[in-house]
């Protein structure tokens, strides 16, 4: 949530900013805003609303200089405003910031105190202020903010400019993503990859506490202390148009029909099926710690959840290893019980969600080994974790997580296969069986996309519906889960997600003739499809409308459901990497017919990098 854009060189900064914030609006904002400073000062624009508004005021008054910094905003502190929007600037200082000021009203009163007057209801507009008060006393702008950073208490990322400096942009962050950007004769710096690709491909991580000095002749990084160091220079292969929509009405639209390429690149290079083993780049635990392991512990949020709720079962299955699957934001507030002999592993899209990162930040603390299974190389749960699966999706700019989840699903059995080998329950033949299976998920992925005009259909009859519920059992109760919620995401349907054999425990009250019920039926593994088609009996029985996704050649539930969706058949393990693709394109129709906004959903944004 919240975007970050800066640049100093040799070119207008005005259009700059706002074309990187444009890459930038699937964070979610409310309000934005550009500061651009040349010889004669600064000018600060700012709109409520989408970056149209913000580019209709630049239109008529576009403030000109080569140094600049422009912000998205999602409402924390305040309302959504002019006023409350960024950057905010205080006697020539401005700045822009993601994250959340613990104790800015004391800081408030204490410069309300000095004679200071605060123009917005936010924390942040604090940094502005204490950063002009140190710059009073003489300070270069670096050492100004580490100053004032080292006043504030929560989280930050921070970029920083001042009218009496039109040359140089210093930039922060603790426990907020941010990346700079290298070009020669020009700088960047941004809350994430997609916002500077149309610009470099060369790419520097902030690790926790760094401050960095951008001009547009150098950039000079300092760690927590004040020392300069230097930090690895990436370079990162996603080009402009994979962060484009390709022809596609939607970006979720066009990464929906992106997971069978993203399967097959996280499959890429780490089967060994002549061996019947996995390859996992940086894996760092030996045959006798995986041996060793009592426990492995999942902790993630959203989509990334349910898929290590999926996780679980494989990993239980194919390496015997009791798993727990953990709420991040739960895990972190309570006194869990971690061993020595327990794996924690982050899973997370951005690798920046604050929950996430701060539950194996404890887990680690208390003796586990870490691991994390993230979309973004650098990103913060990386950084963190001992080593990573990196999923190999490219970006995601639709809000709604999508190919995201599925190339997780197929990270995680990767693992699963993986901790089996080395614990010895997986023979060499066994485990070559395995990855045979899953080397035929993109196929599989493909087919299944080819239901879409079915589903649309269905979409078209159920698209005024009030509500939703899904269904699964074993495997597919982490898909059902999954389709509830992209469809409650993106459409506002109220959708529920539950295992099967909680029916009876409550749901079942809610079934009449104008609820659709959505009944994932697999015929593997076979008693949970023989108990799914007695809930499907039991919703007909009630009047309800069984929207059913069945095996191809399953004629017995097809005769039981209003309509049914047929799907090449899968192992039970990787069944729901397939069974979630029509899924996600229900909700997507859904959605769209309903006009709702697919890729930015009101109130939601792709990194949740705030509790």
């Amino acid at each position: 949530m919240c975007g970050i854009v800066g640049y100093v060189g040799d070119r207008e900064s005005a259009p700059i900013l706002v074309s990187g914030l444009r890459k930038l609006e699937y964070r979610g904002y409310d309000s934005a805003g550009v500061a651009v400073v040349n010889g004669h000062g600064l000018s600060v624009v700012r709109a409520t609303g989408k970056l149209k508004n913000l580019e209709n005021r630049l239109a008529t008054d576009s403030p000109r200089g080569s140094l600049g910094i422009g912000h998205t905003r999602w409402a924390t502190h305040g309302r959504p405003s002019d006023e409350n929007a960024h950057p905010h600037s205080y006697e020539g200082v401005a700045v822009v910031h993601n994250g959340i000021i613990e104790n800015h009203l004391a800081l408030k009163e204490g410069l309300k105190a000095r004679g200071h007057l605060f123009s917005s209801e936010t924390d942040s507009e604090v940094f502005a202020h204490l950063i002009a008060d140190e710059l009073k006393a003489g300070l270069p702008l670096k050492d100004a903010v580490r100053r004032a950073v080292a006043q504030v208490r929560g989280t930050y990322a921070l970029a920083v400019v001042t009218a009496a400096d039109p040359s140089r942009l210093v930039c922060t962050k603790d426990a907020s993503p941010m990346v700079l950007g290298l070009s020669e004769g020009q700088n960047y710096v941004a809350s994430d990859v997609p916002a500077l690709l149309e610009h470099t491909r060369d790419f520097v991580y902030l690790a926790e506490g760094d401050l960095a000095v951008l001009t547009a002749e150098k950039v000079e990084i300092f760690d927590r202390a004040g020392i300069a160091v230097a930090r690895a220079r990436r370079r990162i292969d996603w080009t402009p148009m994979m962060a484009e929509k390709g022809g596609h009405k939607h970006f979720m639209h066009k990464e929906i029909w992106e997971q069978p390429r993203a399967v097959a690149d996280t499959l890429r290079g780490r089967v060994l099926l002549s061996e019947g083993d996995v390859h996992l780049e940086g894996w760092n635990l030996e045959a006798e710690q995986v041996a060793a392991l009592t426990q492995v512990t999942f902790l993630a949020c959203g989509t990334s959840y349910h898929a290590a709720l999926a996780g679980k079962l494989m990993i239980e299955s194919l390496a015997r290893i009791p798993v727990a699957v953990e709420l991040a934001h739960e895990f972190r507030y309570r006194d869990p019980i971690v061993a020595p002999t327990h794996l924690a592993i982050a899973v997370s899209q951005s690798g920046e969600t604050a929950d996430t990162l701060a539950a194996l930040k404890e887990a680690r603390a208390r003796g586990a080994a870490t691991m994390a299974i993230c979309n973004v190389i650098g990103s913060a749960v990386t950084r963190e974790a001992e080593f990573s699966l990196l999923t190999n999706a490219g970006p995601e700019i639709g809000v709604a997580s999508t190919k995201a989840f599925t190339t997780q699903l197929v990270a995680l059995y990767l693992l699963g296969v993986k901790l089996g080998r080395l614990r010895g329950y997986l023979s060499r033949k066994d485990a070559q069986a395995k990855l045979t299976q899953l080397t035929e998920v993109p196929k599989l992925v493909e087919r299944a996309l080819q239901t879409e005009g079915e589903v649309k259909a269905i979409a078209r009859t159920f698209q005024a519906a009030s509500d939703f519920l899904f269904l699964g059992r074993g495997p597919m109760y982490p898909v059902a889960l999954e389709g509830a919620l992209k469809l409650k995401e993106i459409s506002y349907i109220h959708a529920e997600g539950y295992a099967g054999g909680e029916m009876k425990h409550g749901p079942i009250a809610l079934i009449d003739e104008r609820l659709p019920v959505v009944v994932i039926a697999p015929r593997e593994p076979a008693i949970a499809y023989e108990k799914i088609v007695g809930n499907i009996e039991e919703v007909r029985a009630r009047g309800g409308k069984v929207i059913a996704l069945v095996d191809e050649g399953d004629t017995h539930v097809r005769g039981l459901a209003d309509h049914t969706l047929a799907l090449p058949p899968a192992s039970a393990l990787l069944a729901p990497v397939v069974a979630t693709v029509p899924l996600q394109l229900l909700a997507y129709h859904v959605a769209d017919l309903r006009g709702t906004d697919v890729d930015q959903p009101r109130n939601l944004a792709k990194s949740v990098t705030v509790e």
